[in-house]
């Protein structure tokens, strides 16, 4: 098995090429926490001409919904949801420039194409895993739709986050 690391924002999207599904990442830097609700929001955003509340170009978006914070402040679960119940919502993000997408479970033949297309990669982690991927995030902030709750985006920074190559450019 190939293992890599990778720093989100990307400094260009090469290293993405080199990967074949089923290599171990470890994930490093920033990434963002968005399901179905802040989709919506962000594609609304995209339509109106409106800006993103994060620089969503050669960034990764990881389907999580975590849990409320343990003492020292950071959240005490953050597995992936299901990818799957995102495909229809994905395409405008990986024209706008988003390069990764984390989560758990298969995804549409045609949305895995469009990942190839557009250079991107789909990650897949570890579902019932949850409290030992919290430990991997250094630190979070709340960036946008407070309103959403555990499906609010969160702006993570990440060391030694686990996944897998399963859709890649």
């Amino acid at each position: 098995m190939n293992e890599k690391a990778i720093r989100f924002p990307l400094p260009n999207s090469e290293i993405l090429k080199t990967l074949k599904a089923g290599d171990l990442v470890k994930l490093f830097g920033t990434i963002y926490t968005a399901r179905d609700q802040a989709h919506k929001r962000l594609l609304k955003l995209l339509e109106e001409g409106k800006p993103l509340p994060f620089g969503i170009k050669n960034s990764a978006i990881y389907y999580c919904g975590p849990t409320p914070a343990r003492e020292d402040g950071l959240f005490g679960s953050a597995g992936p949801t299901t990818s799957s119940r995102m495909d229809e919502l994905t395409l405008p993000l990986l024209k706008a420039g988003l390069k990764a997408a984390i989560g758990k479970g298969g995804r549409h033949e045609k949305i895995l194409r469009a990942f190839q297309e557009y250079g991107a990669v789909y990650f897949t982690t570890f579902g019932g895993a949850g409290a030992y991927l919290a430990k991997k995030i250094k630190s979070q902030k709340l960036i946008a739709f407070p309103d959403l709750g555990a499906e609010a985006i969160y702006e993570l920074e990440v060391e030694d986050f686990p996944v897998i190559a399963a859709g890649n450019a």
